[in-house]
């Protein structure tokens, strides 16, 4: 590439050509003019989606490998997995000539309803970020870009290109931006796409806010901002937010429009040569990448997307049931290899490996449960049971088969779980049922035999009616093209489970926290449940869950011990030893949680600060560090718009869920609370908080019966003037407010006035 600066070929470009390169030249390339190659973009948040650039239709896309989408990725807290996945990704995408693959999607998983959340982490924000910030350090690694997204509150498909999420700053700090701070900061994403929707009324794509002071200013971003396809509403505005690229491709129409701007003077001229000067650095950055790309290992990336889908398969539950001759009851799994086993289910046969629309990616090979379990159990039986994509219908032979080689199986492995159509980019769900005709075989198949493994195939949560009846329950999400082997690893103990929840499993989708809210009305979407999204909300309310956040068995157990808490200058320390109790290696996802009894602002009773992923031997202990910066203590104040942090006692919890929690203790953290100027509109128990005037106003409190004085604390001072019988005059309060001049005597005869005129008022009633 050529040693000219972006805004030395920028000053080269005439207005038409610089209008011509920051929209798309087709579907999936930018525009080639000179100095500027094309860049070549592409799907991919699980496995790379090269299309024909001409359409965007995903029918011949190349194969490619098809990992574990982020609803497995999440499951498996395995920031290290991430990140080499990500690897295997940028490798295959810089084999196919893609310059920028356009994920991971961070957005949070507000409801289980909306219809994308396979593609995205979590319900947690920093689950989210971590996860995805390892896979963009990862797509990175091999010098292609990443384009994190989808840029902000894109958490539901219904009306996402008009809609407005209505978010309060904190809940907008704290929960939404989090994962994507977290993730710009951290692994330098070369882009971000902004996202279809509003923001309190304001198309992202549109809002200088959140394109600019947030995503640049304040996080330091310095890559390029992209639209999602056809997000721009007024390109004139976005561009003067911060938009640099639009997508797919505009056309002719909008050159013409964005020259007509810049002529008439609406679009200032330097707008346009900012965001074609990032084009620009993005085409070099890209360019300047690329070179002779080795062939990649699909067999290598093929085993480790099966390593990825063991370690994303969650055991939800494994209690010991009877066999027939057996004198002592054992867990089902792992199975026994001499059991007489019956698959049931089409999905054993026909998995369902990942979610419908943009992020859909053709397989190099597809490998189902059925087949891997055969060669386990060469005399298996098998009967599909229900027909993929009927709700309801002629299945009576079906189930009749199955409900009879279930009856004469030791054990029954009930494949059950969501069709394709159900979870798709473009709509949401309007339920979180799995279909009845799967339910009611289930059902007919624990009245033959009690000894049953529920395996379910989804890519947000799914109600669980019959969580109680069946012995073994094991969540399989959506797990990539080799979902089925993992399966069957993880069935048969060749690998033990440590895949957790990244999201709640209520009983019933009116325990949610977006209930009432989601998709919301007339174009609006209120988040009404603040900061208390996923196990924040249930933890609060002490809701009965049917799995809780991070939750996840393994077949053998774990101690935990010996927690200690440490603070620096920039980070807590929680250190403890945790030791396999069981017989077979395992991996423990160890969970750190930060909570406060008392504070200032409503708080969840603990939040997820960090985790770490421990693998020990049979009777094997080890000394686990989690460190937590002190900056996750932090929440945002509304009022002093900054991150604040509450000083005094937290509580440190360590487990293996939000709700197993096995050691915790107390820590005290030294505060960066606001100390406030006093001014007219402060409450007097804001006075009685301030350095200088708190040990005087504190003292004439003390004589003050309690009820008084709580009622005195409210008012605002520069309501004392006209407190009935106070004699306090404007420039005693000006005296009162400043403290300038020492005049603390004259303060305190003002206090003791305003506070004696609201005692009387107290015990005589208004006049």
């Amino acid at each position: 590439m050529t040693s000219a600066t972006p805004a030395d070929v920028v000053g080269r470009l005439t207005v038409e050509q610089k209008a011509r390169l920051v929209g798309g030249a087709s579907y999936w390339t930018t525009a080639d003019l000179p100095g500027v190659p094309a860049v070549f973009l592409a799907d991919g948040p699980h496995g790379v989606r090269r299309l024909d650039p001409a359409n965007g239709a995903i029918a011949g896309a190349d194969p490619a490998t098809c990992f574990p989408p982020a609803v497995a990725l999440g499951a498996t807290f395995d920031v290290r997995l991430a990140e080499r996945v990500g690897a295997a990704i940028g490798a295959e995408a810089a084999e196919r000539g893609v310059g920028v693959v356009l994920g991971p999607g961070v957005n949070i998983k507000r409801s289980p309803l909306c219809g994308r959340n396979f593609e995205y982490v979590s319900e947690d924000p920093l689950l989210a970020g971590h996860v995805g910030a390892a896979l963009v350090n990862g797509i990175q690694s091999a010098g292609v870009g990443a384009c994190v997204k989808h840029f902000v509150a894109n958490d539901q498909e219904t009306e996402r290109l008009r809609v407005s999420a209505d978010i309060d700053e904190r809940t907008l700090r704290e929960i939404h931006l989090r994962p994507f701070q977290r993730v710009v900061t951290e692994a330098r994403p070369w882009t971000v796409m902004s996202s279809y929707n509003r923001v309190n009324g304001t198309y992202v794509g549109e809002d200088p806010r959140l394109l600019t002071r947030v995503l640049r200013d304040e996080w330091g971003f310095d890559g390029l901002v992209m639209s999602d396809w056809l997000a721009v509403n007024d390109r004139t505005a976005a561009l003067r937010a911060g938009l640099d690229l639009e997508m797919p491709a505009p056309g002719e129409a909008r050159v013409r429009q964005l020259v007509g701007a810049v002529s008439s003077g609406d679009l200032p001229e330097q707008d346009l040569d900012r965001a074609a000067e990032r084009v620009v650095a993005l085409a070099r950055r890209v360019h300047d990448a690329e070179g002779p790309a080795d062939a990649t290992d699909l067999v290598d990336h093929h085993e480790l997307a099966r390593e990825a889908a063991t370690r994303a398969i969650v055991l939800l539950r494994n209690e010991p049931v009877a066999r027939d001759g057996e004198t002592t009851p054992a867990p089902l799994l792992p199975l026994a290899k001499d059991a007489r086993v019956a698959v049931v289910g089409e999905l054993a046969r026909t998995p369902r490996y990942q979610g419908a629309g943009s992020s859909q990616v053709v397989p190099t090979r597809l490998d189902d449960a059925l087949t891997a379990l055969t060669q386990d159990f060469p005399d298996l039986a098998f009967a599909p049971g229900y027909a993929l994509g009927r709700e309801a219908g002629d299945d009576t032979a079906l189930a009749a088969e199955a409900i009879a080689e279930a009856s004469d199986a030791d054990v029954v492995l009930f494949f059950a779980g969501l069709p394709d159509d159900a979870e798709a980019e473009g709509r949401d769900r309007t339920h979180i049922d799995l279909p009845t005709v799967q339910v009611d075989l289930l059902e007919s198949v624990l009245d033959v035999n009690p000894r049953v493994v529920v395996v379910l195939s989804n890519g947000s949560v799914v109600r669980l009616p019959f969580a109680d009846r069946v012995p073994a329950l094991v969540e399989g999400w959506l797990l990539g093209q080799a979902g089925g082997p993992a399966t069957a690893d993880v069935l048969t103990g060749r690998v033990n489970p440590s895949g957790r929840l990244s999201e709640t499993i209520p009983h019933r989708l009116a325990d949610g926290p977006a209930y009432l809210d989601f998709p919301g009305e007339d174009l609006h979407v209120r988040y009404a449940e603040g900061v208390f999204v996923g196990h924040r909300w249930y933890d609060a309310r002490d809701i009965d869950v049917a799995f809780p956040f991070g939750h996840g068995l393994s077949y053998t157990t774990f101690g935990y011990e010996g927690l200690t808490v440490t603070t620096g200058d920039d980070a807590l320390r929680a250190t403890l030893t945790v030791t396999n109790t069981g017989d077979v290696p395992g991996r423990e996802v160890v969970q750190c949680y930060l909570g406060r009894d008392t504070s200032a602002v409503a708080r969840p009773p603990r939040v997820l600060a960090a985790f770490d992923v421990v693998e020990l031997e049979p009777g094997e202990s080890r000394r686990v560090e989690l460190t937590v910066p002190l900056g996750e203590l932090s929440h945002w104040s509304t009022r002093d718009g900054r991150w604040v942090t509450e000083g005094g006692t937290w509580r440190v919890d360590v487990g293996a869920s939000s709700r197993d929690v096995r050691e915790s203790r107390e820590v005290q953290v030294p505060g960066d609370d606001a100390v406030r100027p006093l001014t007219r509109g402060s409450t007097l128990r804001e006075a009685a908080a301030d350095p200088t005037a708190g040990p005087l106003v504190n003292g004439a409190l003390e004589a003050m019966d309690e009820d008084v004085r709580e009622m005195a604390l409210a008012i605002p001072l520069g309501r004392m003037p006209f407190v009935p019988d106070a004699g306090v005059s404007e420039k005693q309060l000006a005296d009162l407010i400043a403290l300038s001049d020492g005049s603390a005597g004259r303060f305190k005869r003002t206090a003791a006035k305003v506070l004696g005129s609201v005692s009387a008022r107290r015990r005589h009633g208004p006049r």
